[in-house]
């Protein structure tokens, strides 16, 4: 789930831009004059030409040539407000720390790492980390194995293993809950997502040819921030869509139903020298700005099939995503990630916060998948092998931990949706219960070490949430009216 490519740093084996970096103030310390990062991409201002008007400045000054900086997420309250969307962030956005995060621009060839560790040694400054680029790749390339029949058994086993059909019946979803998928964005046009995406996501990928490796081409759309999250290489969001929301014309329907996906393009597309097909490019900053922007555009579930490896960072960097991880549970979302594809015992991050719902992959016996990362952050398993799904033009079988993710995303949707009807709030911690009280064993009864409590079944979810709001509505934030 990570491109191996050092850069910034000798003892860092993961690959970040050679042009940026990203600078957390200490709460109080952040200045109040610097733009939002779109602000400046929408040549609403100019990015700041200081931060603090001392130790800060003199070390990007000596290091880089210049101050170059902008907010990298706007406030919630402003973010349609072209040119102001630094003004008015919240108690929320402050204490996570989204407010007080800084976009730093530098020159090629600048010694990202010196910079870091120097700004790091300022009292002012509580986190410093190189802009890290992370790479997705289908694992089974689309075009290369059509499938010769879609809504066959083959494709409904996976789907009957969780019981969809039975948690559709038992609850449709409701339109208004809206699921972000932070991916490389959907095809226009696709018949089977017809209604079921929210006009009004983001693109939020903002690449140029000197932030990735020589040998590295970047695809399509890769500078302009805009409202079209719109994808024509890669196929990978397209992938997690269809099985949230595809409406069942040619394949089985979504596990979401009638809830409605919200895209949010955050990876690029880039041909690799090692791969035959493009993958999706994302650097840090885009894929945390995309979602700051699915919570204040409304997701109550976001899903997050991508990921960088602990074992990839310098022991002194930041875990990523952990501030926006923080701000969508703070705001009330319920977060889905894929635990990765190393089929090893290790950490991924954001899947391994404990805040969030882990989901690791079985195979078509319901056993764990030799691919999937184990560990004991891992929340639950969900169907992950040959799976499937829509494409970038038709319908492709998608194998990989990425696929098993958005059946667990599409399941808590019902399950806010569900609550939402019964006028029962349920925050992600809740979710995260109920899927694990109604896991199915894995074959045979025998749990297996980093795979979770079991297999997800959204039909028997949607009933434990009913149980648990006629029987137990202390639990569910209330008092229950007969």
């Amino acid at each position: 789930m990570n491109l191996l490519m050092p850069w910034a740093d000798p003892d860092d084996r993961v690959y970040s831009s050679p042009t940026s970096l990203l600078v957390k103030m200490r709460l109080g310390e952040a200045p109040d004059h610097a733009p939002a990062l779109l602000d400046v991409h929408d040549c609403c201002h100019d990015p700041a030409h200081h931060l603090d008007r001392g130790p800060i400045d003199r070390i990007l000054s000596r290091y880089a040539g210049a101050v170059r900086a902008a907010r990298l997420h706007c406030a919630a309250c402003s973010q349609y407000h072209r040119g102001h969307r630094h003004h008015g962030y919240d108690d929320v956005e402050q204490m996570t720390g989204v407010a007080r995060t800084f976009f730093i621009k530098v020159p090629r060839g600048a010694p990202i790492a010196r910079i870091c560790d120097r700004l790091r040694q300022i009292a002012a400054v509580e986190a410093v980390t190189p802009n890290y680029v992370t790479a997705q790749s289908m694992d089974v390339e689309p075009g290369l194995e059509r499938p010769r029949a879609t809504n066959d058994a083959t494709a409904w086993h996976p789907r009957n293993m969780v019981g969809a059909a039975e948690a559709l019946e038992h609850e449709p979803g409701d339109p208004g809950i809206l699921i972000g998928v932070i991916d490389s964005g959907l095809a226009q046009g696709h018949p089977e997502l017809a209604g079921r995406v929210r006009e009004g996501g983001f693109d939020t990928v903002k690449l140029h040819s000197t932030d990735v490796a020589p040998g590295v081409h970047l695809l399509g759309d890769y500078t302009e921030n805009d409202p079209h999250p719109v994808d024509d290489f890669v196929g990978h969001g397209m992938g997690c869509a269809g099985i949230i929301a595809a409406l069942g014309l040619d394949m089985p329907p979504g596990l979401a139903g009638q809830c409605r996906v919200l895209p949010m393009r955050a990876l690029g597309a880039a041909k690799l020298p090692d791969k035959v097909l493009p993958v999706g490019l994302g650097a840090l900053s885009d894929l945390d700005l995309a979602i700051t922007l699915a919570v204040n555009l409304g997701a109550k579930v976001l899903n997050l099939s991508f990921g960088t490896s602990d074992a990839a960072l310098a022991p002194n960097s930041p875990r990523p995503h952990e501030d926006t991880i923080r701000y969508a549970v703070a705001r009330g979302c319920v977060i889905v990630v894929a635990s990765g594809n190393s089929g090893r015992e290790e950490r991924f991050w954001p899947a391994a916060y404990p805040e969030v719902i882990t989901v690791g992959a079985v195979d078509a016996t319901g056993q764990p998948a030799a691919f999937s990362t184990r560990g004991d952050h891992v929340t639950l398993s969900a169907p992950g092998a040959r799976i499937l799904t829509t494409s970038l033009g038709s319908y492709q079988y998608a194998t990989g931990t990425s696929f098993a993710a958005p059946f667990v995303a599409g399941a808590a949707a019902l399950l806010v949706s569900r609550a939402a009807r019964m006028s029962r709030p349920l925050d992600g911690r809740q979710v995260r219960d109920i899927l694990i009280r109604s896991c199915q064993p894995f074959p045979g009864g025998a749990p297996h070490s980093g795979a979770g409590a079991g297999i997800l079944d959204a039909a028997a979810a949607l009933t434990t949430l009913d149980e648990m709001i006629v029987h137990s509505p202390g639990e569910m934030g209330g008092q229950h009216v007969h």
